[in-house]
């Protein structure tokens, strides 16, 4: 039998377990993004967590702090609403605590982020059609998820709209990394919002520390965020149906709203000059940074989170059939929009 015992330097190390390589996620330089706009744009590569997404955070945070305080038992079972993310982190971190996993998913989930759930051993239940009162699929998921309750006992919900677990993970960890990282140095920071987790975490370092950093929420036309109207999403993990209470909690310093054509632009633009396969809500942040540039100073430093990557996506944002038949755009159309971003973020 070998003997525990430390190995490796802080860069390379044995980790005791899978959720210890949560968090620590590098910081990488974007140069080929919008060449002429005259910004630092960094961004924080989130996708290196285990899981392959910012989700991992709030997941392991959630599910300690439920255990730490009795409100969860050992063996006991967690019940959650998820877009797809979070559902794949908790899966990860139920099966390593062997807790049941029941995952609350609607018809927009990522063909494969729900096989990699029940790989996991997560458990998945499928609200198919959205709430009749209000047509959003959020409401109809965090009502089966009190109907689960119900039936199953000594169940819990981790709530992640508002467990302050969740903007806990992400004071603690994503900004103090970003912080810690630029010296503090930091004039823009901009990141998507469904929960609105990672923005209010954030949010509340920047406050506590006295940093001059400018917040920009980006959330999807569609979301009743921050004042939006409610309308249809066709891509999931972005914005919300209805004001979680966390968002109540955080005041953007300004918020973008983009249409999901923009968001498949913004994802396919990063994957081809900079190589990052990313998520639709990265493709909203990298197309609300286009927009954004003529307004800010040169040399301007931004970080942009890279809140997951783009394979569950393959099949939606990166393929042109499937862009045409749902959000109506052909490939020309993308390439004029592609086009007019570079033109737009260009200052020469």
């Amino acid at each position: 039998m070998h003997m525990m015992r430390e190995t490796g330097t802080d860069a390379l190390r044995i980790l005791p377990d899978v959720s210890a390589a949560v968090g620590g996620t590098p910081l990488i330089r974007l140069e080929k993004l919008f060449p002429g706009s005259d910004v630092e744009i960094l961004a924080k590569l989130e996708t290196l967590n285990p899981g392959g997404s910012t989700k991992d955070r709030p997941a392991l945070a959630m599910v300690r702090r439920a255990l730490a305080d009795g409100v969860l038992a050992p063996g006991g079972t967690v019940v959650e609403s998820s877009s797809g993310n979070l559902g794949l982190a908790l899966a990860r971190v139920c099966s390593a605590h062997r807790l049941r996993f029941v995952c609350v998913v609607d018809a927009r989930t990522n063909r494969s982020t729900v096989a990699a759930i029940r790989a996991l051993g997560g458990e998945i239940s499928l609200v198919a059609e959205p709430d009749e009162a209000t047509g959003d699929f959020l409401t109809a998921r965090l009502a089966r998820v009190q109907d689960l309750l119900a039936q199953i006992p000594g169940a819990v919900n981790l709530h992640q709209y508002g467990n302050p677990a969740n903007p806990g993970a992400h004071r603690d960890g994503t900004m103090r990394e970003i912080a810690e990282a630029l010296d503090g140095d930091l004039d823009v920071l901009m990141a998507a919002v469904s929960t609105t987790g990672t923005l209010a975490g954030c949010s509340q370092y920047i406050r506590e520390q006295g940093l001059r950093t400018r917040t920009v929420a980006v959330d999807a036309v569609g979301s009743v965020l921050f004042g939006g109207t409610s309308g249809r999403r066709p891509l999931p993990g972005m914005g919300a149906g209805v004001v979680t209470p966390i968002s109540e909690t955080v005041r953007p310093d300004e918020v973008i709203r983009v249409e999901a054509v923009e968001c498949v632009i913004g994802a396919r633009l990063l994957a081809r000059a900079e190589g990052i396969l990313a998520g639709a809500s990265t493709g909203g942040i990298v197309h609300a940074l286009g927009t954004l540039v003529p307004r800010l100073d040169p040399g301007t430093r931004v970080v942009l989170v890279i809140h997951d990557g783009g394979m569950p996506y393959l099949e939606t944002v990166y393929d042109d059939d499937w862009v045409a038949a749902e959000l109506g755009a052909s490939s020309a159309d993308l390439d004029h929009g592609t086009a007019a971003l570079r033109r737009t973020a260009d200052r020469g």
